[in-house]
């Protein structure tokens, strides 16, 4: 099984051809492809679960009419032709606000599976081999033996009031929010089953820790704005050096003097700063983390490696687990070789996010006995 995490956004194309886009378009697309099949090829998974979002980009009243022609590309790829049944759900339905999350959830499954079904409460006749569905998201009913759910929750709007409190507001939020979907997904009404989340959880390093441990020999100069006194900017300089600016602080500005170090040693030393999950440990598992920050990269098609100045980086984008299916993947089957959690490209532009993906081997016959019986819950 592999699992990519990445948010597909596609930039508005000037033509509508999907043959023709501008250059750093096609770059981008191409990066995208080459090195998500190339990790395809190199695991050779006999199923893969793809979890996007933000599907349309955030013009997407502009971009999603692409969403479809992006979609069959892949498919058609060489990679993928080994992939005889396909699932895609697209939620493309911006005009119902109420309703609409922009997620897109893509299921392969590769030739040599038998006896897979797929089960349709509504009594629809039997799918084709290859379908892509719009459906609304929150009517669509699936039946399976283990849950993959796509997630996206709430960002920080704010560096300033991201920095104001430790934990932040933005926490709180994504806290409950996050525990809303839990709540749903284990409904004591429908027997347990194992389960993955994987998607944009947004999770943020704790802010004020990140700047008193980047900036602790540092004074803070404060700007407000004239008109509302609210705080404009925070400016940390070195008491010496000629004051040199360490830091400075905006609402969607986070500029320190040194990017390198989220970058060495894969920014581990600030995993001690990246507590959102520490309230759910015992609800949600995760392998170690052996990749930098997944968030914000340059979207520039030459700054690969380059993180964005708008953010502090963070691992916005994980493969979680409970404890059931963390057994399923930890199976003394999966030498090292064999379990892999790691990002795509690197080194290369795959956009403001870098896929993160989980390989591990299933066997036949993992889980419970009867699966095919388990119920899930209707998700709205």
């Amino acid at each position: 099984v592999i699992d990519l995490v990445r948010r597909l956004k596609l930039p508005t194309l000037s033509v509508t051809p999907c043959t023709q886009t501008h250059l750093s378009d096609t770059i981008l697309y191409s990066s995208w492809d080459d090195f998500s099949l190339s990790t395809v090829q190199s695991h050779r998974p006999h199923f893969i679960a793809v979890h996007c979002q933000e599907v349309g980009g955030k013009n997407y009243e502009a971009s999603m009419s692409h969403v479809d022609c992006f979609v069959k590309e892949l498919l058609s790829s060489d990679a993928m032709k080994e992939y005889n049944r396909v699932r895609v759900y697209l939620d493309e339905n911006y005009k119902s606000q109420e309703h609409f999350t922009a997620l897109g959830s893509c299921y392969f499954l590769h030739e040599s599976l038998k006896n897979i079904q797929q089960f349709d409460f509504k009594g629809e006749s039997p799918p084709s081999p290859n379908e892509i569905s719009t459906p609304a998201l929150s009517h669509d009913r699936m039946v399976i033996a283990f849950d993959l759910v796509n997630i996206h929750l709430f960002h920080d709007a704010s560096n300033i009031l991201a920095w104001e409190k430790s934990p932040s507001v933005y926490s709180g939020t994504r806290q409950k929010a996050l525990g809303f979907v839990l709540d749903r997904i284990t409904d004591q009404r429908f027997e347990k089953v194992p389960y993955f989340v994987f998607g944009d959880f947004n999770f943020r390093l704790d802010t004020r820790q990140v700047v008193e441990s980047l900036c602790s020999t540092a004074t803070m100069q404060t700007v407000r704005l004239g008109d509302t006194n609210e705080v404009d900017k925070l400016i940390f300089r070195e008491s010496e050096n000629d004051r040199k600016v360490v830091l400075q602080l905006e609402k969607k500005l986070f500029n320190y003097i040194n990017q390198d170090v989220f970058r060495e040693n894969n920014g581990t030393l600030f995993l001690q700063f990246d507590s959102e999950l520490s309230c759910f440990k015992e609800r949600l598992h995760e392998l170690e983390i052996s990749f930098p920050p997944s968030y914000p990269y340059s979207e520039d098609s030459s700054q690969g490696k380059q993180y964005m100045n708008t953010r502090c980086p963070a691992w916005c984008d994980r493969v979680l687990m409970s404890a059931t299916a963390k057994d399923l993947v930890l199976k003394p089957e999966n030498e090292e070789k064999n379990l892999v959690y790691d990002n795509i490209g690197p080194n290369v532009c795959m956009g403001d996010h870098k896929p993160v993906y989980l390989s591990f081997r299933l066997t036949t016959g993992a889980g419970k006995a009867n699966a095919n019986k388990h119920k899930c819950c209707n998700v709205q």
